[in-house]
């Protein structure tokens, strides 16, 4: 008996080597892999603070997935204004943007200029785009909790194409490799945080029903607040076309 009993836990050891073995690759993949809609539609409530003001906006979300591994979303304003902003995502490169104003003009959003507030919050049209987990190189820097999880935590870099943050570092929870977390570093220093709330499966998809991004220094943040959501519903190409968004 004594015998197995040492054996087993000899296994058990080195079950347990094997997952702390884990590279951040191999993590990031795991979250990766997890379940996506094929398109989707929600309308979100987004909250602006700053200053001691909470500025309230609303707009509807309209995502779809494509060929190659790339897709398109657009964001249009339901008050107070008419803005709208449709991103494609591209494998292996930066993604096109393109920025609908009030007045109807339209202008492209470019790469070096994916460091701006979107509408005046504490996300950058560069929190917009897609992460591409080949764009960037990772490294695991150790176990952590965040929103009240116990996460890995992973240390990302982009490799590929303009560079908004020297670093990203992703808060992955254990139970289920979802990303919880996300803080963002510009210049070296630390600039502010997203984190993911009240996540629920829905359709096998696991969602987060609030989202927040956070100054580092505590001097303002954006809510976004997830009113109504459907998955894997129809919706015509022809929206995502950047003629549409005149």
């Amino acid at each position: 008996m004594k015998g197995k009993t040492v054996l087993f836990c000899l296994l058990a050891l080195l079950l347990c080597q094997s997952v702390y073995a884990m590279t951040g690759r191999e993590i990031m993949e795991k979250s990766d892999a997890l379940l996506d809609p094929d398109t989707a539609k929600s309308k979100i409530l987004m909250l602006i603070h700053k200053g001691g003001k909470v500025i309230e906006k609303e707009f509807t979300l309209q995502m779809k997935q494509f060929d190659n591994d790339e897709d398109k979303a657009l964001i249009s304003f339901i008050r107070p204004t008419k803005i709208k902003l449709l991103t494609h995502s591209h494998k292996g490169k930066d993604d096109d943007q393109w920025l609908r104003l009030s007045s109807g003009k339209v202008k492209r959003i470019v790469s070096s200029g994916r460091d701006k507030p979107f509408v005046n919050s504490h996300f950058y049209y560069e929190d917009l785009t897609s992460i591409d987990i080949d764009d960037y190189a990772y490294k695991l820097l150790g176990e952590d909790k965040a929103v009240g999880e116990d996460c890995y935590k992973v240390e990302g870099v982009k490799q590929i194409g303009e560079k908004v943050y020297d670093k990203v570092i992703f808060y992955v929870r254990k139970s289920d490799y979802f990303v919880v977390r996300v803080d963002f570093f510009k210049k070296g220093k630390f600039l502010k945080f997203l984190e993911n709330y009240h996540i629920k499966t829905i359709d096998g998809i696991l969602t987060p029903y609030k989202l927040k991004m956070e100054l580092a220094n505590g001097k303002g943040k954006t809510e976004l607040v997830l009113k109504g959501l459907k998955y894997n519903i129809d919706i015509d190409n022809a929206k995502f076309r950047k003629e549409a968004l005149r």
